[in-house]
């Protein structure tokens, strides 16, 4: 039988974050942090292979993303206080030390987390977003980075931008999804479909800052799954990213995958966190 994947609400502050759990307390903890525009379901196909390992996995539908937890302001999106979040997460689910996952916008907090607090994480995996300061750089200094993240600038700039990407059936929205299946495309458009939901995401862009570039080091065990037909992260930012790991390094590079590697490869990205849990 599957290891059953169940819905829990958890409380951090005034906020309340939706979660997607498997395992639980007394087990190895690991937190795997969604991006953009996606939810806690990128995570479902490798969840239950972190529990047929004995972990206890907690995957948690972010700020903005959970309706519990979507503040008005748009400075409550700064990338400082998504990094709290997942330390106020792990706080409250008492655990001390945790494993930590992360994709897209989850990698790049994932990366500020482990960065900031190397005591707490015991090791990171992060996919598709390399470490902040590799993709600064390349931003800065390789123009098919620039080309890549070119719609940074249009997102910050439009105020109504999450109703051009809902229009029209939410045909734009739609589009940046490539080839994943319809009904998951269906889940993630439906819960970014809700009232405000888009909007609130989209605040993690209109709250960046330059800073986001100058993260300092990671000292902590860490892994890089990155794949040469990602649309949004070129070869420059992927392949300079061990510069800024100050400890056991390994980069996985796929053939071939789109940008949602955990959706498309969720067997790979399993194995590469458990390459941390069990070790």
């Amino acid at each position: 039988m599957a290891p059953q994947i169940t819905s829990a609400p958890v409380r951090v502050g005034d906020l309340t974050f939706d979660t997607l759990q498997v395992g639980g307390p007394g087990s190895v903890p690991v937190v795997l942090l969604h991006g953009f525009p996606a939810t806690s379901a990128t995570w479902s196909g490798v969840l239950p292979a972190l529990a047929e390992a004995g972990c206890w996995a907690v995957a948690p539908d972010q700020r903005g993303y959970s309706p519990g937890a979507r503040p008005e302001a748009v400075e409550e999106y700064a990338t400082d206080r998504l990094a709290d979040d997942v330390i106020g997460l792990v706080d409250a689910l008492d655990a001390s030390t945790f494993h930590l996952v992360g994709h897209d916008w989850g990698a790049s907090v994932a990366w500020l987390v482990a960065s900031t607090h190397p005591d707490r994480v015991a090791s990171l995996t992060a996919v598709s977003v390399p470490h902040l300061g590799s993709y600064g750089r390349a931003v800065h200094e390789d123009p098919e980075q620039r080309r890549m993240s070119a719609y940074y600038a249009e997102f910050r700039r439009k105020p109504d931008m999450a109703e051009i990407l809902l229009a029209d059936d939410a045909r734009r929205l739609r589009e940046v999804y490539g080839e994943l299946p319809g009904d998951l495309v269906e889940t993630y458009v439906r819960h970014l479909g809700e009232p405000g939901a888009l909007d609130a995401a989209l605040h993690w862009y209109r709250a960046m800052s330059g800073s986001l570039g100058a993260t300092q080091k990671v000292t902590v065990p860490t892994t890089f799954i990155w794949s040469d037909a990602d649309a949004f992260i070129g070869p420059v930012a992927a392949h300079g990213c061990g510069e800024f790991v100050d400890a056991d390094f390994r980069y996985v590079e796929l053939e071939g995958v789109s940008h949602w590697v955990p959706e498309l490869r969720p067997h790979v990205v399993a194995a590469e966190i458990l390459r941390h849990v069990l070790a």
